[in-house]
């Protein structure tokens, strides 16, 4: 019988892993760590994470193949849109869907769920 691949947890608690990596894909959530800022800071903070969650897991923000986002108020989506254009290196959208969603916390704005190649 074939072993199984290992899967990687980074920062595991009883609730959840900040990342799990498996067979080359990594996954991960982010959310903002200030929920006092707006879209924009939410978005920004949102992204520097997701780049040290990418570094930790020997990738970057090149490789994400998709991206699920979960978001409080569609009028908040050109902002965002703005943000996300600028991040992303040209030729490197990942697959994308877009939520409107009522998050854990009523703070957050938005919620993104990423896949990426390790």
């Amino acid at each position: 019988m074939a072993q199984s691949m290992k899967i990687e947890r980074l920062n595991p608690t009883t609730r959840w892993s900040d990342a799990t990596v498996y067979n080359g894909i990594g996954h991960f959530v982010e959310i903002a760590a200030d929920t006092n800022a707006d879209i924009s800071g939410q978005v920004s903070q949102i992204f520097a994470q997701a780049e040290a969650t990418l570094a930790q897991i020997n990738s970057d923000h090149s490789r994400l193949l998709s991206a699920t986002i979960y978001i409080t108020d569609f009028t908040y989506l050109p902002t965002f849109n703005a943000l996300w254009d600028a991040w992303l290196p040209a030729g490197c959208a990942p697959s994308r869907a877009c939520i409107k969603a009522e998050l854990a916390d009523p703070n957050y704005l938005v919620e993104i769920a990423f896949v990426a190649a390790v």
